[in-house]
């Protein structure tokens, strides 16, 4: 009788450490690799943010080079936006400040005003917000390559007289990794949205390690 019963406990006892440790393995689990996949010759082919260059606040071409070996937030803004850019921006502060010692860690804006806001006004831009060139890019360019690489991104940048401003946008966060794909995203405008996005960039950078 007692073998069964120390039986029973031990089965008892396996289940609970089962049950407690699964949800911290889930905990461990990599981030996903936004998108879809091709299958070439075998070999799965993830989406990657395709080639760019553009030009930050201090006049200096930003591209794919400049974030090798970085993992990067972005997000699509327009100086005078009347509606959901300073909520995002107030966000990308939190993240930036948070992340202040993270030298792994850059940010990227894209300016979809490209009439309006010139490099000296993104340069003023950049002051008011107390950022550092090296660490957070305020980008403008060819509109069409700026609109078109937001589809990368998982989000949304294109003229819109209707809307707001003159512009339809998302106040989408997004997190690209090293190679280019995109790991994932949030709301900007959304302080509980932004919490769990912190989260996913603490996962990759754990990744990076």
């Amino acid at each position: 009788m007692k073998f069964w019963g120390y039986i029973l406990i031990f089965a008892l006892i396996t289940g609970l450490i089962i049950f407690i440790a699964k949800p911290f393995a889930d905990t461990n689990k990599p981030l996903p690799i936004l998108g879809e996949i091709d299958i070439v010759n075998g070999d799965t082919i993830y989406p990657q943010v395709r080639d760019f260059t553009f030009t930050n606040q201090d006049s200096q071409a930003v591209n794919n080079a400049t974030f090798e070996g970085k993992a990067y937030i972005v997000d699509f803004f327009f100086i005078s936006c009347p509606t959901i850019c300073p909520k995002v921006k107030k966000q990308m502060l939190r993240l930036y400040e948070r992340y202040a010692a993270e030298d792994r860690l850059r940010f990227l804006s894209h300016s979809i005003d490209t009439k309006h806001d010139t490099i000296p006004r993104l340069k003023k831009f950049a002051n008011d917000l107390g950022i550092k060139t090296e660490r957070w890019h305020l980008v403008t360019g060819d509109r069409y390559e700026l609109y078109s690489i937001a589809n990368d991104y998982f989000s949304v940048a294109k003229e819109d007289p209707k809307a707001p401003g003159g512009f339809d946008h998302s106040g989408r966060l997004i997190l690209v990794d090293t190679k280019r794909h995109v790991r994932a995203f949030c709301d900007g405008t959304d302080p509980k949205s932004v919490d769990e996005f912190m989260k996913s960039i603490d996962k990759l950078l754990l990744e990076m390690e």
